[in-house]
C-alpha cells in the first residue's frame, strides 16, 4: 500500500528527511546536531522545527535530543539483522527480534550502559 509520505511533506521536511537518510548509519541514527541541520540546510530555527515535526508526526523519524533516527517505513519489510561488509570497529546490530527495528529509546539506553562500562 503506498502512503505518499513524500507528497505528504512540505520543502524543508523532505530535504531534511533526504539528509537524515543521506548521513544515517546501519541503524538509521545521526549524530549531527539541530542547529548544524538547520545551517546545512539554511533553515531558520523555526522552519526546522516544524520540518522535524512534520517528520515526526508522519513517523518516518524518532528525535530524542540530540540524536534523530529514520524510522523503517510503515509496512514495510524490515532490513537485514546485520549489514554485510561492516568494518570490524562497526558492532552488527545484535538488538533485534526477528530483524524488526529497536526504538531509539532502546538504543540511547544501550549507549548509556555501554558508556558505563568503559
Amino acid at each position: 500500500m503506498q502512503q505518499h509520505f513524500i507528497d505528504r511533506c512540505d520543502a524543508r521536511a523532505a530535504a531534511l528527511y533526504l539528509f537524515l537518510i543521506t548521513v544515517a548509519d546501519a541503524q538509521g541514527l545521526s549524530y549531527y546536531g539541530a542547529s548544524t541541520l538547520a545551517a546545512r540546510l539554511q533553515l531558520r530555527d523555526d522552519e526546522f522545527a516544524a520540518a522535524r515535526q512534520q517528520l515526526i508526526a508522519l513517523e518516518l523519524i524518532a528525535y530524542r535530543a540530540p540524536l534523530f533516527q529514520v524510522l523503517a517505513l510503515p509496512g514495510t519489510v524490515a532490513a537485514p539483522r546485520s549489514v554485510p561488509n561492516l568494518p570490524r570497529s562497526v558492532p552488527q546490530r545484535t538488538d533485534t527480534v526477528g530483524g524488526d527495528p529497536v526504538s531509539l529509546a532502546s538504543l540511547l539506553q544501550q549507549l548509556e550502559q555501554r558508556r558505563g562500562g568503559l
